[in-house]
């Protein structure tokens, strides 16, 4: 290389006359952008610049010649051999050059000539391979842009854009009669300098193609031929953005060399075979139940022979697992001839007299998932299909997808994505108008994320809704969102399922080859509206009408093999008949089921975890505490840095004192607590996954459960897998800045097993409110939905403490207000299963723990109970390092639970007659309340009970504690808006509890549009207002 760089920046400007100076700089112009020269080293009378030989693109030529050369002196020209042997030499490059030797004597002036003479025809040989390597390059920047993608021919009226004009695009580029015509087209330099006299000169092909396979040199004729085969036909490949020369060149050999798209026989008939399975399942539905919408796959119908070639190659290259995420067009199609779903399940959901046996409310048909192992029959290997179950909500799934990916990778201990992958199906305007789908293409390079790859497979219908791409879109492709990762993108005409099947094989080799995202786009069309009820033809006139003239896939492909004698007309019909029959026995089978079993549609099921009849194996609840041992053991890990030579910052240093001071005094802080409860779960075999923004060090720099070396770069220390010898491996990552897809990736990551802790943390509890969709979508209603259970946990700080609008309230009442528990129905449970019962019949839990050991309580209680809720945790801010908010040993040994309500055990104990009011509060407005009551001598008439566990509601300890103050009014105190927190949700359960014999009074802020001021004066004249209220004992007389 050293040898090369110096050879180019020596070669000073070549004396030339000035007509052909001023006409290779206009040449030049007609190039282009300069691209990557060499700058030299040293300096010349004679400029750079004023020598259009070493311009532009040129020295990348001459680079190119310069390493063909120094392998092979032959491989090239004579004259080039003799320019590169005299500038080796240090001959300047304008007396470089001479030309070959001459036949006959006077070899001395024959030479002298020829450097007079010659030396203009040496510049145009240059410019005519630079302009033969930028047509090269032009075709694979800019030819998909005129392939023949677009089965309707419509795509010039949706996206308007001028075509490239360096690229042949009329209708009859391979007839070279009429380039005399259309080069002058070309460019407004003529072709890059070429003209047609050039067409069947030789040229050397650069090092950037493959279109010569074996030849080095071709006519300019053939090499536009190949040219407009590689990159203008049913195949448009975009890839020159990638900034890896590997990758670029492995796809380069993918597409350009000559023959590459030949298939065998089989090849041809297995092809045709799953076209006929395809699109006869979509008539079959279609002449059954023409009025029932079921989202067809009609005008797309080679998306069965894609994913199943994918899924063949894929399975030739190790992979045992794939999991599928895919919108609702062609779901039941996928479900059928993919995962191979039993077609007389599939046909019994268009019954409206099927009655539903599991619990929950159950799905429409083209939501429900599927989980299936079976042997693929190309490979004779056993591989696992899984489709995700997902909501109407478009590409909501995508990172639900990621996040089961990698924990099949992690459990299974694929560190490179060889075992398990992903596919993700979508439709093109979701593609493009989503934002998940780009917070999901982030996280695929990340270290905790990356799945090792994804297949991206776009239902290209070249349409939303009734919403046309040049309305819907900024970009020329639905795709171009894939290119902020480098991912290859691969367009292809999905009328053409020979080069579908081909640009399939190729993307499974690539995500193989280097582990990273590839598109699919499938330019194809939609037959019928946005369902089979939908009349297309009011918004889209002129695209219907060409669809309704457009002849099936399956029709053009069989005509195809027939004319080519792959197939005979009989052995086609035969096929049909063949398929067809196996739907209409399934569908008489089907006329017998009677009950819908939901879990017979189990995207995730966990072996083992359940009885045989899916319910959880016991109904008790152990006690969560742990030996006196235990907590000194994770206490000193927790306060130590368990690795030699580490040097951590001095603040951190004290931070460790401190917890070390507080393990000795038998105390533990928030922190310390959540290290008790995770390091015992790592120590009994739970992994555990702590993800979210800043969440390694805590938002309030409270955790610190990665520590960095000072001295050392990217040196850290996580002492939490150093608790035990065989414990479980714990995760702890900072999260990109993505609440969506990030909490939809843990959710995914929980979904994979029941045997760990994950865990997603919001910077400040609001900002879940961008997760929306994963939690309305799939947290809370996933299990009565999809009879999916899943553990995930939400920690979302919460709490008023002065700190504006957007960094207090973490939205508890959205919350409470979707749990699915009848507030007017005391629960009818025996006191030993009161608590578990509720916990088992609820959709999820909703905590606010006031005590450290509440908290390490219900994180262990999430494993230990003998079945999967999601947990949401109000955590708090002000409490992580507040004197009163620290707990004993005492409240965590063994025989110690969560404590669902935690009752007043001061004064207020010994005379509960005389209490006159009993407030009911959660959080950390509980600490606020005992500082007020002490501060007004109010502990023997004013008892403060703390509900923790807000849904389920502890029914019946509230009722324990409205019996025993029976004289005492009834209070709710809390510190967010009225119309905000939890009143509308306590109040009536409150209620019920007393059986309305008691009024409840309410004590907080009035109702107010924003969570909190942004004016810390007016906080805390707020806050003394509602604690006035909360301890004035005449407030409410008088009221009613």
């Amino acid at each position: 290389m050293h040898r090369l760089r110096t050879t180019v920046v020596r070669l000073r400007p070549i004396t030339a006359p000035q007509t052909a100076k001023s006409q290779s700089q206009a040449r030049l112009a007609a190039v282009g952008g300069a691209l990557r020269t060499f700058q030299p080293m040293r300096s010349y009378t004679a400029s750079v610049s004023a020598e259009p030989f070493l311009n532009g693109t040129s020295s990348n030529y001459v680079e190119e010649m310069y390493y063909a050369w120094l392998e092979n002196p032959r491989s090239v020209h004579k004259s080039w051999d003799i320019f590169f042997r005299n500038a080796n030499a240090g001959a300047p490059p304008g007396a470089a050059y001479h030309s070959p030797p001459l036949a006959g004597a006077a070899l001395g002036l024959a030479n002298a000539q020829a450097m007079v003479g010659v030396q203009p025809n040496v510049e145009k040989l240059v410019e005519d391979h630079l302009a033969v390597q930028s047509l090269v390059r032009a075709y694979q920047i800019r030819g998909h842009h005129v392939a023949q993608l677009d089965p309707l021919g419509i795509m010039a009226a949706i996206d308007p854009g001028p075509p490239p004009s360096d690229i042949i695009t009329s209708n009859d580029k391979l007839d070279l009669s009429g380039y005399k015509e259309r080069l002058y087209d070309l460019t407004a330099e003529e072709f890059y300098g070429l003209d047609e006299s050039d067409l069947d000169k030789v040229f050397r092909l650069p090092t950037t193609t493959f279109i010569g396979g074996s030849e080095s040199t071709l006519p300019l004729r053939e090499i536009i031929q190949r040219l407009e085969m590689a990159y203008c036909q049913s195949i448009g490949v975009e890839f020159m953005f990638i900034n890896d020369l590997e990758q670029c060149q492995w796809i380069r050999q993918k597409f350009e060399r000559p023959g590459i798209m030949q298939f065998t026989l089989e090849e041809k008939r297995t092809l045709l075979a799953r076209m006929v399975r395809s699109t006869r399942f979509e008539e079959f539905l279609q002449r059954k139940w023409s009025s029932e919408k079921r989202f067809g796959l009609e005008g797309c119908e080679s998306l069965i022979p894609a994913l199943k070639t994918i899924i063949d190659k894929s399975s030739m290259n190790g992979v045992e697992s794939i999991i599928m995420g895919m919108p609702h067009r062609g779901r039941l199609n996928v479900l059928a001839n993919v995962i191979r779903k039993e077609l007389d399940q599939i046909f019994c959901q268009f019954d409206s007299k099927l009655e539903a046996a599991d619990e929950g409310s159950g799905d429409v048909k083209y939501h429900l998932g599927m989980w299936h192992r079976r042997i693929n029959r190309v490979t004779d290997r056993n591989i696992t299909l899984s489709l995700m179950a997902n909501p109407s909500h478009l590409e909501a799934v995508d990172p639900v997808v990621q996040g089961k990916t990698k924990a099949e990778q992690f459990y299974c201990g694929d560190t490179e994505g060889n075992r398990v992958m992903s596919i993700l199906l979508h439709g093109d305007a979701a593609f493009a108008g989503q934002g998940v789908v780009y917070e999901t293409f982030h996280l695929s390079d990340l270290p905790s994320y990356t799945t090792h790859g994804t297949i991206h497979v776009v239902v290209n219908n070249q349409i939303g809704f009734t919403t046309d791409p040049r309305v819907a879109r900024s970009s020329s492709y639905p795709t171009d969102v894939a290119k902020v990762v480098n991912a290859p993108i691969f367009h292809v005409n999905a009328d053409d399922p020979e080069a579908v099947m081909y640009v399939c094989n190729v993307a499974a080799e690539w995500r193989a080859t280097f582990h990273k995202d590839v598109v699919v786009d499938l330019v194809c069309y939609r037959r019928n509206g946005h369902n089979e009820m939908d009349e297309p033809m009011f918004t889209q006139p002129l695209m219907y009408k060409q669809i309704k003239k457009q002849k099936g896939v399956l029709q053009k492909y069989a005509e195809k093999l027939i004319a080519e004698g792959a197939v005979t007309r009989q052995e086609y019909e035969e096929e049909i008949a063949k398929y067809d029959k196996i739907c209409e026995e399934a569908h008489a089978r089907s006329k017998d089921e009677k009950i819908l079993h939901i879990k017979h549609w189990l995207d995730s099921p966990w072996p083992g975890f359940f009885n045989m009849d899916g319910q959880p194996k016991s109904m008790t609840s152990p006690s969560t505490g742990l030996t006196e041992e235990e907590l000194g053991h994770i206490g000193h890990i927790a306060s130590s840095v368990p690795v030699e030579d580490f040097t951590i910052h001095g603040g951190l240093s004290r931070i460790l004192k401190g917890r070390a001071a507080m393990v000795g005094q038998r105390v533990c802080d928030w922190a310390l607590g959540e290290y008790m409860a995770f390091g015992s779960l790592l120590k009994e075999g739970t992994h555990i996954r702590l993800s979210g923004q800043d969440v390694e060090r805590g938002t309030f720099s409270h955790r610190h459960h990665v520590l960095h070396d000072q001295n050392v770069d990217k040196r850290i220390c996580i002492p939490m897998n150093h608790i035990a010898p065989n414990q479980a491996p714990y995760t702890v990552c900072n999260s990109s800045l993505s609440e969506y897809g990030v909490l939809g990736f843990e959710l995914g990551f929980a979904m994979a097993s029941p045997n760990a802790l994950v865990l997603w943390e919001a910077q400040f509890g609001d900002f879940h409110n961008t997760a929306q969709c994963i939690i309305d979508q799939f947290i809370c209603p996933g299990q009565a939905k999809w009879v999916r259970q899943n553990g995930i946990v939400l920690l979302l700080p919460h709490g008023m403490e002065g700190m504006g609008p957007e960094h207090s309230s973490a939205r508890p009442e959205r919350f409470l207000q979707m749990c699915n528990e009848d507030p007017d129905a005391y629960p009818k449970f025996s006191a030993e299963e009161f608590a578990v019962r509720q916990l088992y019949d609820c959709n999820w839990i909703i905590v606010n723990c006031s005590t450290p050991a509440n908290y390490f309580h219900v994180l262990r209680r999430q494993i230990l109970q003998p079945f999967r809720k999601p947990l949401i945790v109000f955590t708090p801010k002000s409490l992580l390092r507040h004197p009163d908010a620290k707990s004993s040993f005492d409240d965590m040994l063994p025989g110690t639970h969560f404590q669902r309500l935690i009752p007043d055990s001061g004064p207020v104990c010994e005379k509960p007659d005389g209490v006159k009011r009993i407030v009911f509060c959660t959080g950390k407005v509980y600490y606020e309340l005992t500082r007020e009551r002490k501060n007004r001598g109010m502990d023997n008439t004013v008892a403060i009970a703390r509900i923790e566990q807000l849904s389920p509601f502890p029914f019946d300890q509230v009722k324990v504690e409205t019996d025993r103050y029976r004289n005492a009014d009834l209070v709710w105190c809390q510190e967010e808006h009225k119309n905000q927190g939890y009143y509308d949700y306590i109040k009536p359960r409150l209620r019920t509890t007393v059986d309305r014999t008691r009024p409840v009074w309410y004590a907080g802020r009035g109702p107010a549009a924003a969570p909190a001021t942004g004016n810390k004066a007016a906080h805390l004249v707020e806050l003394q207002r509602f604690l006035d209220t909360a301890f004035n004992l005449d407030a409410f007389t008088g009221q009613s």
